[in-house]
C-alpha cells in the first residue's frame, strides 16, 4: 500500500509502538509504565533503552556514562562551546544557544559525523573479516577509497588523552575482549606499521565499544548526542555572566582588509 491510500489510513490516527502520555493517568514508555517500571533508571539509561529499546548491564551503563563524561570539556575554544558561549555574551537564551551549540556538534570531521562513520566502517569490516578477508587489505581499499579511516588520526597531536582512561576502566570491568574493540586496535596496528603512521582517537574507541554493546549505526549516532553536553552550559554561563560582547572580541586592526580605503560619507 502507497500513496493516498497509504496516507488515508493514517488520517486522524497516530500508530506507534514508542509511547503516549494518558493526561491524568499515566505515560507509556515503549510498553513501559514511565512513572512505575522505568522510575528507577537514571537519564542515561531511559535516554538509551528509548534509542534502543533495550536495557544494558550495570557494566556496559558505566562504560556508556564514561563515553559522555570523558569528553565532555567545558573549553570555550572547543568549536561547539563557542556557539554556546557566543550565545551567552549575546545574551540570547540558555535552550537556544545549547540547541545551536549540539546543532554545529554534527560536524563531518571532528563531530557525530566521524563518529558514525567510524562505527559504519568497523561493522562492515568486522563482517567481511567474519567472512574471510584480510583486514589490512580493507584497511588499504579504505583509505584509497576516503583518503583516511574514521576514527584514526587526530589534528594538533596524535595522542588521545581519553582512551588510557577509557581502556582502564573496560579492563577494569572486563568488557576489553569485544570483537570490534579487538578489531579496531588491529586496525590501529596496520595503521601504524605502514606509511600513515595514524593513532586510533577517541571516535573509533566508543564506537567499536557500543558496537561490542549491540548498538546499530543509528542507534550509536542517537547515544552519542549528549557526549558533549555537560561541557556547553559551563561555556555559556561563563560568558553571560561577563560584560556583553566580551568573548573574543576583534579589533578592526587585526582584520585583512583590502577593499576601498578609508572615505568620508556623503549626506
Amino acid at each position: 500500500m502507497k500513496g493516498p491510500q497509504l496516507l488515508e489510513e493514517h488520517v486522524g490516527r497516530l500508530a506507534t509502538r514508542m509511547g503516549a502520555f494518558f493526561p491524568g493517568e499515566r505515560a507509556v514508555f515503549r510498553g513501559h509504565d514511565l512513572h512505575a517500571s522505568l522510575k528507577d533508571l537514571d537519564w542515561l539509561e531511559l535516554y538509551l533503552f528509548g534509542i534502543t529499546g533495550r536495557r544494558f548491564t550495570p557494566q556496559q551503563m558505566k562504560v556508556l556514562h564514561a563515553v559522555c563524561n570523558f569528553t565532555s570539556y567545558p573549553d570555550t575554544r572547543i568549536w561547539n562551546n563557542r556557539v554556546a558561549a557566543l550565545a551567552g555574551t549575546a545574551r540570547s537564551t540558555g535552550s537556544l544557544g545549547i540547541a545551536a551549540a549540539l546543532a554545529v556538534s554534527e560536524a563531518q570531521i571532528y563531530g557525530w559525523g566521524v563518529t558514525l562513520r567510524a562505527i559504519e566502517f568497523l561493522t562492515r569490516a568486522r563482517a567481511h573479516v567474519d567472512a574471510g578477508e584480510d583486514l589490512a587489505e580493507l584497511v588499504r581499499a579504505e583509505l584509497k577509497r576516503q583518503r583516511g579511516i574514521a576514527g584514526y588520526g587526530r589534528p594538533i597531536t596524535s595522542a588521545d588523552e581519553r582512551i588510557a582512561p577509557m581502556m582502564a576502566l573496560v579492563r577494569e570491568i572486563g568488557l576489553d575482549g569485544g570483537p570490534h574493540l579487538r578489531l579496531a586496535f588491529e586496525v590501529e596496528r596496520i595503521l601504524l606499521a605502514g606509511r600513515w603512521r595514524l593513532h586510533m582517537n577517541y571516535a573509533a574507541l566508543s564506537a567499536a565499544l557500543c558496537a561490542d554493546f549491540g548498538m546499530s549505526p543509528r542507534e550509536y549516532y542517537f547515544s552519542s548526542l549528549p557526549s558533549f553536553l555537560s561541557g556547553m552550559p559551563p561555556c555559556y554561563l561563563d560568558a553571560v555572566e561577563k560584560p556583553a560582547g566580551l568573548l573574543f572580541p576583534l579589533p578592526c586592526r587585526v582584520m585583512l582588509y583590502e577593499g576601498v580605503t578609508r572615505r568620508q560619507w556623503q549626506r
